[in-house]
Formats: C-alpha cells, sequence, structure tokens
C-alpha cells in the first residue's frame, strides 16, 4: 500500500512486529491524536478508535494507513491481523499514551487511521435511489444515526448540505462516526455540497425530492408563491410513493428546514403524533427518529412491492 505524501518515517518493528511509540511527543502519536480529535491530515485520513469501528473500517475496502494499539489492546490483535493488509503500519503504545490520544473517556486501546471515499453525487443514485439529505443538522450523534438509519433501511447515499449560515456536522467526525456504528465508512455520502445544486442534480436524475416538515408547519400556500414546491401536497410517510426514486430532505435540529428548500421541493411529508395529554405538547420529533421513521417506511414499501 502506498502511503501519504509526507508521513513520518517507518520505525524499527518492536514486539511482534510493530513498532514501540514510548513518547507522547512521537509524531506518530500527535498524528493519531489530531485525527481522533476531528481533524484531517492532508491525505483526507481521519481517526477511528474502538474494536467496532476498527473492523468496521477493515471491511469497508478503505485505504488504511497506520493501526495504534495499547498494551491492553494487544487482546484485539489476533481477530484484526487475520484481516489486516500487508503494509498497514503497527504500532503499540502505553495504556497512558494512549488514553492521551483518545477522544472516548474509556478507550479500548485500539485505533486506526483510514481514508473515507470522496463520493459524487452519482454513486448515490444506484439502483432505485434512495436518499438522505441532511441539512443543516448540527449534532454530530444526529448525523451519525441518520446514517446508520440510511444503511439499515436501504437508502443508496447520503448528503449533507449547509442551511444558510448553518453548517452539517461531519459525518467522518469522531462521535458522528461513533453514532453511525461504522455505516459512515460504508454508505456513500457528499459532503458540504450546496442544497441547490444537489436538488438541481437530483431532479435531472428523475429523483422525487420529499422535505421533512414538522406536524403545524406553516402551509404550501403560506409560503411566497413562484416556488415550483409552492403548492406542492403534504402527506404522511404511508400516502407516499417511496418505490420511485426519492429523496428526503432533512432540516436543522431547532429551525428545520429553509421555508426555501421547502417550497423547492417537490412534495412535503410529515410525521403524525399522538394527541398532546398536557396543554403545552411535546414538541417535534427529533431529526434522527424523524429520518430513521421516514426511510423505515420507504424500506416497507419497497419491501412489500418486491414480495408480490
Amino acid at each position: 500500500m502506498a502511503h501519504p505524501a509526507g508521513s513520518p518515517a517507518r520505525q524499527p518493528a518492536g514486539k511482534g512486529g510493530a513498532t514501540a511509540l514510548t513518547s507522547r511527543d512521537n509524531r506518530w502519536l500527535k498524528r493519531f491524536r489530531a485525527a481522533l480529535s476531528g481533524e484531517r491530515d492532508d491525505n483526507g485520513f481521519v481517526g477511528v478508535e474502538g474494536v467496532r469501528l476498527v473492523e468496521a473500517a477493515l471491511g469497508s475496502s478503505l485505504p488504511l494507513d497506520a493501526l495504534l494499539v495499547s498494551e491492553s489492546g494487544t487482546r484485539h490483535l489476533p481477530r484484526i491481523r487475520a484481516v489486516l493488509p500487508s503494509g498497514v503500519r503497527l504500532f503499540r503504545t502505553s495504556d497512558k499514551l494512549f488514553a492521551g490520544v483518545a477522544d472516548t473517556q474509556a478507550p479500548q486501546g485500539i485505533a486506526a487511521l483510514v481514508q473515507p471515499r470522496q463520493a459524487a453525487v452519482e454513486d448515490l443514485l444506484g439502483g432505485i435511489a434512495l436518499v438522505a439529505v441532511l441539512v443543516g443538522v448540527q449534532d454530530p450523534g444526529n448525523v451519525g444515526t441518520i446514517v446508520r438509519a440510511a444503511e439499515a433501511f436501504g437508502a443508496t447515499g447520503a448528503a449533507t448540505c449547509p442551511a444558510d449560515r448553518i453548517g452539517t456536522a461531519d459525518p467522518f467526525a469522531p462521535k458522528a462516526l461513533r453514532a453511525s456504528a461504522g455505516s459512515a465508512l460504508r454508505l456513500p455520502i457528499v459532503r458540504g455540497i450546496s442544497a441547490t445544486v444537489l436538488l438541481a442534480q437530483l431532479r435531472i436524475s428523475r429523483v422525487t425530492v420529499y422535505a421533512a416538515v414538522a406536524v403545524g408547519a406553516p402551509s404550501a400556500s403560506e409560503f411566497a408563491k413562484g416556488a415550483s414546491g409552492a403548492g406542492s401536497p403534504s402527506s404522511p410517510p404511508w400516502g407516499i410513493d417511496w418505490k420511485s426514486p426519492s429523496a428526503i430532505l432533512i432540516g436543522n435540529e431547532g429551525s428545520g428546514l429553509p421555508a426555501e428548500l421547502v417550497r423547492a421541493a417537490d412534495a412535503r411529508v410529515f410525521i403524525p403524533q399522538a394527541p398532546a395529554l398536557a396543554p403545552v405538547g411535546i414538541e417535534s420529533l427529533n431529526a434522527a427518529i424523524a429520518a430513521s421513521t421516514l426511510l423505515y417506511e420507504a424500506m416497507r414499501q419497497r419491501e412489500t412491492a418486491g414480495q408480490k
């Protein structure tokens, strides 16, 4: 495997073919520390921590540059070595030094540097497209959960877009990666694309775009007229034909989708809720719960149609 330009030089191998790192100022430990805190290096490598995510990275066929294990983490090596590609640097360090680079409070003692794939919009549209579009979703846990649900319920890909000046959290940041349980390493994801540009490309590919709105959101007639979605219908999830190519717009946790994107969508979808038990009522559903509900209904319809 070719290593990225400018990578630190290989050090002499230690016990079990692994190089021992004994100083917190070692440049490899610094690189792991930066990656596990959410930084990307010049070659796009990110850090994954924990047995589950490292195994997901190994099973994703993505480029791996290095593996780091602590003294206690060496117990995971037998199962990891069986699928570890040749040429991947293997480093050992103490539990104390590993804790200093880890992003979790109770580290499992194993981490890797992996290079996520760079997806294009075309990569999201395989088969009968089902695309989760995150617009200004700021919480990394929500982002990771939506990506996990997208993979679990058969979505063909996901995209993250800014909403006005509000960006969507990076799906490859540590918390989002953990929340996705590795799905972000497998599902095609287009990061940081303009929602306007994305919608134009989806329309060219004849993908129907649905805007997820809260119960009680302003009706289409209340929006300024003239946009294609100004008179778009609003339906519960089961009132939509998800068997055709579809994309779901999921908005910011607090403010939802920008009005112009709701207008631009082909239709709106809302999730009915039970009557409130208290005068104050309940807030709209969490972004991740709403996305999961809609994606599940899409999968249910598609599987039911396939059984006929």
